[in-house]
């Protein structure tokens, strides 16, 4: 972005090049984008630019924008106005009580996600029954990190098919001080897992779009969020098959496992589960009304 006066720049009242000026210059374009909230997202960009926390930004408009904070912001807004989601732009995404580092390589985590968090600690009341973890298609690591933070006698084990994403979740793990009691691995679902190992708690958000709706999805997410991380197969359902398969053989006696779905999702999910011996055992709604959470344990349990 040129600090001088450039296209959009009509209206914005503070002097060329201060804080004001590129908040509003970007706020316009990033309308014209339609981008929701587009003067909260100039502010967290070009707090990010600068190194300063966004609520600084609003102190003082006429403060200078240093030119290599000038060129950062730039070519984020223009990866904005492009649709790349703003934690890509930023490196992070908040979950839960912590922000982990993200990347293309991964979903970005969705505060739907931290329903699941919320049944398993209504499941568990008493934090020490749970000792094992693990997380199927862990991502940045979100769902492990989070249990781990909130059951603190446990560890736990992450299984993601993308080594990118594997890195990943062990650099959050390590920066979060949980790399002693958190375990990465690549693999396929429950294989990944060895022989006989068994867990109080399996998480997971697996991908549960249908492979046809994807295109459709907002472009944050169907052209910048990895397709690994989304498709569900035609019915939307694989992902849901393979993990309840294992899943028999991965819970503990008294273990409780938590699967995300999607909208509409809970009785054809249940169908599946009750087939492979799992008794649906309550459903936990998000924010929004959706049933999100569901909570599945050993039909004899």
């Amino acid at each position: 972005m040129s600090t001088g006066p450039g296209p959009g720049a009509a209206g914005c009242a503070d002097p060329t090049g201060t804080v004001g000026f590129f908040l509003c210059q970007a706020g316009q374009r990033l309308r014209g984008a339609a981008i929701e909230s587009p003067r909260l997202e100039a502010r967290l960009l070009l707090a990010h630019a600068m190194g300063c926390r966004a609520e600084d930004l609003l102190r003082d408009p006429r403060a200078p924008v240093p030119p290599p904070a000038a060129r950062a912001f730039a070519g984020m807004l223009a990866r904005r106005i492009d649709h790349a989601p703003i934690a890509h732009l930023t490196g992070t995404r908040g979950f839960w009580s912590f922000d982990l580092e993200v990347s293309p390589a991964t979903l970005i985590p969705r505060p739907d996600t931290e329903t699941l968090v919320e049944a398993a600690l209504e499941a568990f009341p008493d934090r020490a029954a749970v000792r094992r973890v693990l997380d199927l298609g862990t991502g940045t690591g979100a769902l492990l990190l989070a249990a781990l933070t909130e059951f603190p006698g446990a560890t736990g084990l992450g299984i993601d098919r993308a080594p990118q994403a594997v890195a990943l979740a062990r650099r959050n793990a390590a920066r979060l001080g949980l790399g002693g009691r958190a375990a990465f691995l690549a693999g396929v679902w429950g294989a990944a897992v060895g022989p006989g190992a068994r867990f109080d708690l399996v998480l997971s958000n697996p991908p549960y779009i249908e492979s046809t709706a994807i295109p459709g999805l907002m472009p944050e997410v169907a052209r910048h969020e990895p397709p690994l991380a989304l498709d569900g197969g035609p019915d939307g359902l694989a992902a849901y098959r393979a993990i309840l398969e294992a899943l028999p053989g991965l819970l503990a006696t008294g273990g409780l496992a938590v699967l995300e779905l999607g909208q509409g999702q809970r009785a054809a999910v249940e169908v599946l589960a009750r087939g492979r011996g799992l008794a649906p055992a309550g459903c936990r709604a998000d924010l929004g009304g959706i049933d999100r959470a569901l909570l599945l344990r050993h039909r004899a349990a």
